[in-house]
């Protein structure tokens, strides 16, 4: 993975040095390697860039690999630094290089004579050694990712060791714009965005709302089942609940702030559900003998994201999130732990997604955690000994943890091979220390419970960017919003349509969910049967139930499904129903 790195910071390095002599006085900000790719942040001034400009660019970077250039690393004072970034009109860079401490070591990359660029590496030794890349797009990104700064042009660029690697990955990307939750979402109408309710808000219509809640429901009983009791809190709270949490100094520019016009309180839009539990948890004298205590809350949070960074379902200001919180013994975490792990698993392979693996988060060395280090010593052993002892997939990873615990990130793949971070299981014993919670114990003492906190679905907006997608818009029988269109040859077949309907309206699906009433429509419009059924197919119904007059006449359904089609006798199609996946 290093030298897959170092070939793609040098092909930023690459990226810049094809730019500069193609277009002459440009402003480099920065240009680092990321998964599967890289990228470069420039300004060209009065010049527009486009797409339609990467082959060109693309082209003079494949002369520059081929020369073999060497990447050769230069140490300079701070001095020094600048003065080349002054020399050179580099606006960016001076800002990068005045924002370090003034004994600093600075390193430049010189790659020939050709180009250099300020750069901390690594890199190949020459330019030959980048392996297999194309350009694929350009990007607006604001200098430092702040809105009120310059907009650049982000120019991405993908690449790999082999070829064969390099033309997966671009199949896979041609996959994924036919799958694109954003295009489907409008053309299964299942959400949508308005100017007037503003960035980042998703409205979903009907159909999409019975797909969001059909999702929830499902979550919430798993958790039902296995001793979580539903609690509700309020949208908005006094901001003394997040500065007692450690929330408010985490995270404080991205709460919606509310200001009462009344009695001139200062309160925000809840971006998180966790410390609303504890003062649940709060509001009563606890024992042992109530010890675990475990709520789940299916709800609305906000979080003032930028607008740049903003994506359809994938990233949203309104998120709804499956959430848990377990408050119990330290002797406990570990069947608790367990319970959960059971239901991730439960839930991802009922949706598809079972190839799941575990990220264990832990803290790194950065002043940016709460609580004492020898408590996330032993949180960070549980969690890890609670992988070993439920058999995931996992891999450690520093720096991934929340602010107050490490955690078990569930990561799924889906069906074109992309990973996504989805469930989550928290170990926290800050939280209950800054808020003060405690439960008596058998000897009469007080004792201080520990916090797990839990998402299934994680944010249901995200999850379902990843449903849609995973699934291409071709959901599973149980949760599909429409399961079953009737359509029909002509109108003399109406009063057997009448008796298929009967049937349908009292079956009732009980896989996953219990009670699920099935979902249909009957399309007997005057358009032809070619048209119904190119309209049934158009919006991915799982099952379409073609009714002619021979149909009628046999007391038969001819069914189409995605990939079959079959007879269903009048008297079985209940039962047909119910083996469906």
């Amino acid at each position: 993975m290093k030298d897959l790195e170092k070939m793609r910071h040098t092909l930023s390095h690459v990226l810049a040095a094809a730019v500069k002599e193609l277009y002459g006085n440009v402003a480099f900000g920065i240009g680092p390697a990321i998964d599967n790719g890289f990228y470069y942040d420039i300004d060209f001034g009065d010049t527009k860039i486009s797409d339609s400009d990467l082959a060109k660019i693309e082209k003079r970077m494949r002369a520059i690999v081929s020369a073999k250039l060497p990447m050769e690393k230069r140490v300079v004072s701070k001095t020094e630094a600048l003065n080349w970034a002054r020399d050179n009109n580099q606006k960016y860079k001076i800002e990068l290089i005045e924002d370090l401490p003034e004994d600093s070591e600075i390193s430049f990359y010189d790659m020939g004579d050709l180009f250099t660029d300020l750069c901390k590496g690594p890199h190949v030794k020459n330019t030959s050694e980048v392996g297999f890349f194309k350009l694929i797009r350009v990007a607006g990104a604001y200098w430092r990712g702040d809105e009120k700064r310059e907009m650049l042009t982000r120019i991405y660029g993908v690449a790999f060791k082999t070829e064969e690697d390099l033309a997966a990955y671009l199949k896979q990307q041609e996959e994924a714009k036919s799958r694109d939750h954003r295009k489907l979402g409008k053309e299964l109408d299942l959400f949508c965005f308005s100017d007037l309710v503003g960035a980042g808000l998703p409205l979903f219509t009907p159909r999409g709302t019975e797909l969001r809640e059909l999702m929830a429901n499902y979550s919430l009983s798993l958790r039902g089942r296995e001793g979580f009791k539903k609690v509700w809190t309020p949208h908005i709270t006094k901001t003394d609940l997040y500065k007692t949490s450690g929330h408010y100094a985490k995270f404080g520019d991205e709460l919606f702030m509310v200001h009462s016009q009344v009695n001139g309180e200062d309160f925000a839009l809840k971006p998180m559900n966790c410390p609303h539990h504890t003062q649940i948890f709060a509001s009563r004298p606890r024992t042992y003998r109530d010890m675990p205590v475990r709520y789940m809350e299916a709800t609305t949070d906000y979080r003032d994201e930028k607008t740049g960074e903003l994506g359809g379902l994938s990233r949203v200001r309104s998120l709804t999130q499956d959430d848990s919180h377990v408050f119990c013994r330290k002797s406990q975490i570990k069947e608790e732990v367990a319970r959960l792990v059971n239901i991730v698993k439960e839930l991802y392979t009922t949706v598809g997604m079972q190839k799941l693996s575990a990220r264990l988060s832990y803290r790194s060395d950065e002043d940016k955690y709460l609580g004492d280090k020898k408590l996330w010593e032993m949180a960070q052993g549980q969690i890890k000994q609670a992988a070993i002892d439920n058999g995931l997939d996992y891999y450690e990873q520093e720096g991934e943890a929340a602010f107050y615990g490490p955690k078990i990130d569930f990561m799924a793949e889906d069906a074109i091979g992309r990973e996504h971070q989805l469930a989550t299981i928290q170990l926290d014993f800050v939280m209950p220390e800054r808020f003060g919670l405690e439960f008596t114990n058998e000897k009469g003492e007080k004792e201080r419970p520990v916090m797990i906190h839990h998402a299934t679905l994680g944010s249901i907006e995200r999850f379902l960017s990843v449903f849609i997608e995973h699934t291409g818009g071709w959901f599973p029988f149980w949760c599909a919003p429409e399961q079953v269109r009737i359509v029909t040859v002509n109108d003399k077949v109406l009063d057997y349509v009448g008796e298929v309907t009967k049937i349908l309206d009292k079956t009732v699906l009980d896989k996953p969910l219990k009670y699920n009433e099935l979902r249909f429509t009957v399309d007997d419009s005057a358009d032809s049967l070619g048209k119904k059924i190119k309209r049934a197919t158009e919006m991915k119904i799982p099952a379409v139930f073609v009714i002619g007059p021979k149909d009628a006449e046999e007391k038969v359904v001819s069914v189409r499904l995605k990939d079959r089609e079959e007879k269903v006798k009048l008297s079985k199609i209940e039962d047909f129903l119910k083996k469906l996946d």
